[in-house]
């Protein structure tokens, strides 16, 4: 563990010496809070930090954005018919979302 360490503190030092870690996004800025996380999430977890950063969310990420929309359109639709078909829209998401993250937690085990 001692020599993965130095070896993390001296690639810290040539970038540091090379320009790499100024400039940087947050630069100066305290780290975000982060929930704590069990050791075997911590991996998943940077992993979905880095694809989002990058743009490449999992489809699990675009399936609960609309789940939150169409649970918003459900609470708000002004009849029973427009609930209805809310209610429609709200199921098919759902389980396209379960489907989803359960493909994603097969995939990781």
């Amino acid at each position: 563990m001692g020599s993965f360490r130095s070896l993390v503190e001296r690639q810290i030092a040539k970038a540091r010496a090379a320009g790499g870690l100024s400039g940087l996004k947050g630069e100066g800025q305290p780290l975000p809070d982060r929930p704590v996380e069990p050791s075997e999430q911590v991996a998943t977890s940077a992993a979905m930090r880095i694809m989002a950063e990058a743009g490449a969310l999992p489809e699990e990420f675009a399936l609960k954005k609309q789940l939150d929309a169409a649970r918003r359109a459900y609470a708000q639709a002004p009849d029973h018919r427009a609930r209805q078909a809310a209610m429609a829209a709200l199921a098919d998401l759902e389980l396209r979302y379960e489907i989803a993250r359960e493909a994603r937690r097969k995939y990781l085990s």
